[in-house]
């Protein structure tokens, strides 16, 4: 398999939506499942939504709008899945969730060379790959939010990773129009390895009343030109997800550098999310 045309994604949240969109826009044809029908509407509206954006701002003609939607399917049945080449899994970031999923979806496809894929930032692919029946033609794929824009892929082999599968791995990113670099299939693998502890510096100043988030993200801004300040990104990203990150990641190297702040914890069980909760470090009115 050189060439993927028939994809599936797992999971259509703002990941799962953004690698759906981002491989329909490329000609691929698109398989999106989501557990509920509910949960499927609403992704396929994200999805929606991002295009019409692409259209208004001049980055997508309406025919290009159009061709990417034709190019798209929805299930909430994971049988549907079975004549896909490579799926994607992109559901949130528990490990005992992903491992139920990637396990039914490992059953469903017919093709034993079809290659499963899990877009995690931080949990180890060894660990999810022997949970299937095709470790071999399993890898690891880290997307960046949000996928349309962000260029990055890590390409995350485990120890059973055959060569073909890292090979076809990287064949399908650039096939997206994405830039693949080779991780270590490590907690945190390159990226978030050197980004986590630095998210979490900036909270514990602010948990320490060191410093004003706005007046820590300025100083990176313009100090250092960061695009984002560090409790920004945190607020994108997620602060469940980070808080999600920094645990796996310290759950395998124990290194404090990596434990989640109190005060981090205290505003995930406080619904305060960041962008998507409409409330993190900072308020968001939409």
């Amino acid at each position: 398999m050189t060439t993927v045309t028939r994809l599936g994604v797992v999971g259509c949240g703002l990941m799962g939506s953004g690698i759906a969109e981002v491989a329909a826009r490329r000609a691929i044809d698109v398989r999106v499942a989501e557990a509920t029908p509910e949960a499927l509407e609403a992704g396929r509206r994200r999805i929606i939504a991002s295009l019409d954006r692409g259209v208004q701002r001049g980055k997508l003609s309406e025919q290009q709008r159009e061709q990417a939607l034709a190019h798209l399917s929805f299930t909430h049945d994971l049988s549907d899945l079975a004549d896909r080449e490579f799926v994607i899994e992109a559901v949130a970031e528990n490990r005992d969730i992903k491992t139920d999923v990637l396990t039914a979806v490992d059953k469903a496809l017919e093709d034993p060379t079809a290659i499963l894929a899990t877009n995690t930032s931080s949990i180890p692919i060894v660990d999810l790959a022997v949970n299937t029946e095709r470790p071999g033609r399993f890898i690891g794929m880290h997307f960046f939010n949000p996928v349309p824009v962000q260029q990055l892929v890590e390409v995350i082999p485990a120890l059973t990773s055959s060569p073909e599968t890292v090979e076809c791995t990287r064949e399908l990113v650039g096939q997206l129009g994405k830039k693949a670099i080779q991780a270590p299939d490590r907690s945190g693998f390159v990226v978030n390895a050197l980004l986590v502890p630095y998210l979490l510096s900036a909270v514990r100043m602010v948990e320490s009343s060191a410093a004003r988030p706005d007046d820590i993200d300025r100083g990176m801004e313009l100090g250092c030109a960061h695009p984002m300040g560090p409790l920004r990104l945190l607020d994108l990203i997620g602060l469940d997800t980070a808080q999600a990150v920094a645990e796996s990641m310290y759950a395998e190297f124990k290194e404090p550098l990596y434990a989640p702040p109190a005060l981090l914890r205290r505003m995930v069980a406080a619904g305060h999310l960041g962008r998507k909760s409409g409330r993190g470090f900072y308020s968001y009115d939409d």
